[in-house]
């Protein structure tokens, strides 16, 4: 073997070593002495139809300009797939998923509703998402840890209905960020211990282009949610200084951003930049979610970025339109990181899809689609999955 080949041939294979050291798997990336591994997700919508099925539903009266009973979107569900059992227990909604969140040491999501009896609907809203504050048992079902509470929801019945939430959560031991009694416990990290190797902290925030009302800020002495006016570096690294000055040795700093459309996949320029210039300043992971359906995935210097990680739990079932985005296809994101710093050592994803208000794997065709749209959509960042035997996703980079 002459010179030339010989280096083509050991180039290609350090190339594919380092690839398959990049995703190996979840036993050697847990083998690492600083481990931790956190649940992710995009929106749990547990308000309207949800509400309805389980064991304390709230009163269902809704003031949308066509449909005027959140008992409609469970019988639109019943058309699409067959009949739902009333009530139900508090697991039956997270189904196929639950064996999943045991896998993780921590476990967040975007809870897009108030838990509220409230009846304060916000005026001039067309959309009003509420769970009775007796049905948080289903968030504990998950072992759920943080709700990020900024996102477009979370006031939909006012301000009593966001104290109500934040209290009703913090009863039941569910840590929140984003949003507060005033701007300081707003702004403030939710700090999740995490089975004795370290804590997270999770920011939170969210963007006006998500359908925020600007009235929904939090000030000195008025409750609401950490609203981010713009994208700047000077934002980022702000943020940055602030949840580095918050970590101890050990700790993993989560930002979590609602922000951009329900629909397109499009990743703006801002948002790249953003949420580069935070991870480069010390951010270990952007949990980034408004998107109704899977978007891009980045790493970047060995941090992840997930720019939308679409709805993983809502009554949208039955409703027509936007068919092109799979809306009822989802993921749950399982990202094991090193600790100590930061780095991203895998990112599992297993494909879902709501039927029935339930959480199911996802069928052969819809982990398809999902495939071709990581990879289509990554490839920018290069970034692609890996379809594994049973029909987990991983990330390579």
């Amino acid at each position: 073997m002459d010179r030339r080949h010989f280096l083509a041939s050991t180039g290609r294979a350090l190339l594919a070593g380092l690839a398959n050291a990049r995703a190996s798997g979840a036993r050697a990336a847990r083998a690492e002495p600083h481990a931790i591994t956190l649940f992710l997700c995009g929106d749990v919508m547990t308000g309207r139809g949800i509400d309805q099925i389980l064991p304390h539903a709230s009163d269902p009266e809704l003031f949308e300009p066509w449909i005027r009973s959140a008992r409609s979107y469970v019988e639109l569900a019943e058309r699409t797939n067959g009949p739902i059992p009333r009530p139900v227990d508090f697991p039956y909604v997270w189904g196929d998923a639950l064996a999943e969140l045991a896998r993780a040491d921590v476990r967040i999501a975007n809870l897009e509703a108030a838990v509220t009896c409230s009846d304060e609907a916000w005026p001039a809203k067309g959309i009003h998402y509420r769970m009775h504050p007796g049905n948080v048992p289903y968030l504990s079902a998950a072992h759920i840890d943080c709700c990020v509470l900024a996102n477009n929801h979370v006031l939909d019945w006012g301000r009593p209905g966001l104290v109500e939430t934040l209290d009703a959560l913090h009863r039941a031991g569910i840590r929140s960020a984003g949003a507060g009694r005033d701007a300081v416990q707003a702004e403030g990290p939710a700090v999740l211990p995490a089975r004795a190797k370290g804590r997270v902290l999770v920011f939170a925030f969210a963007t006006p282009d998500s359908g925020v009302p600007p009235g929904w800020a939090a000030g000195s002495d008025r409750p609401g949610i950490v609203l981010l006016t713009d994208l700047s570096a000077g934002r980022a690294d702000a943020i940055a200084r602030r949840a580095q000055t918050a970590k101890q040795p050990g700790d993993v700093a989560v930002v979590s951003i609602h922000w951009g459309p329900n629909w397109g996949f499009d990743i703006s320029a801002a948002q790249r930049s953003f949420a580069e210039r935070l991870v480069a300043a010390g951010v270990d992971i952007v949990h980034g979610h408004s998107s109704h359906h899977v978007k891009a995935i980045q790493v970047h210097r060995g941090k992840l970025i997930l720019y939308g990680c679409g709805d993983l739990l809502t009554d949208y079932e039955g409703i027509r339109g936007r068919e092109e985005f799979r809306g009822e296809l989802g993921l749950l994101y399982l990202a094991t990181l090193d600790a100590m710093s930061g780095q991203l050592l895998q990112l599992a994803m297993v494909p879902t899809r709501m039927r029935r208000f339930r959480i199911e794997r996802a069928p052969s065709n819809g982990v398809d689609w999902l495939v071709n749209v990581l990879d289509r959509e990554g490839r920018r960042f290069g970034s692609s999955v890996e379809r594994q035997p049973d029909e987990t996703l991983l990330l390579r980079w």
